[in-house]
């Protein structure tokens, strides 16, 4: 590996971590020594790149660093080629249409030589068998996750058992089958998991609820972290 694509990659796996990263883990990644790492790192603070952090304890990328776009390498435009076509095949109409625009982007953007990878790509992703018919609009469900604004939904459960709740939506996901909306349920006083297609109404609140988004997730996964920890020890 070139020195000026070792150097940005450090400066990538620094942006995507959000905890400190050793010397031995960069090294591991980059397939290169530790003092190699040492030295790069050097290097970057010394042309002012605002790495704090010290060996043996790890390094972190201050937040609001930018740097001039480089080209991507033909995994990384892959990667991009795959997602989008997932999402194209089974997101809702208007992320549909943008995952398609970004393949044109994408194909537009990069050279001739790596084309083929946008528009004859070695990697695909199988076809969505169904089209999802919803009532819900998953579109203003995003809208409403990132305001954390409230929703009003009838809903009806898997024993066709009708029930009307107030929600506070945070999270929307993506299956191959099924759409799933993961909200706070005030009814159930807990979290709760809604399937989009057994939405049978909904109605957008300006309600905002009394937190944002993101802490009402981080709560949402440490409960799933100790049901599967409980799971995993009750099964030994």
């Amino acid at each position: 590996m070139r020195r000026a694509d070792r150097l940005f990659q450090i400066i990538q796996l620094l942006r995507r971590s959000s905890k400190p990263v050793t010397a031995d883990a960069i090294a591991a990644e980059l397939e290169t020594s530790k003092r190699t790492v040492y030295r790069d790192i050097a290097d970057l603070m010394g042309q002012r790149v605002p790495i704090r952090g010290e060996a043996g304890v790890g390094y972190v990328l201050d937040g609001g660093f930018d740097m001039p776009p480089l080209m991507l390498t033909s995994d990384e435009v892959e990667a991009a080629v795959l997602g989008a076509q997932w999402v194209a095949g089974r997101a809702d109409p208007a992320l549909s249409r943008a995952a398609r625009d970004l393949i044109a982007k994408i194909a537009a953007t990069v050279p001739e030589t790596m084309r083929p990878h946008v528009l004859e790509p070695a990697v695909v992703t199988p076809p969505a068998w169904n089209n999802m018919a919803e009532v819900l609009d998953m579109g203003r469900v995003r809208a409403a996750i990132r305001a954390g604004r409230k929703m009003t939904i009838d809903y009806v459960d898997e024993q066709d058992r009708a029930t009307r709740r107030v929600i506070w939506p945070f999270l929307a996901a993506y299956r191959d089958t099924t759409r799933m909306l993961i909200a706070w349920c005030e009814m159930r006083d807990d979290f709760r998991m809604f399937r989009a297609d057994r939405v049978r109404a909904a109605v957008f609140l300006e309600d905002r609820y009394p937190m944002r988004p993101g802490v009402l997730r981080a709560r949402w996964e440490a409960v799933q972290r100790a049901r599967y920890a409980e799971f995993t020890a009750s099964s030994e």
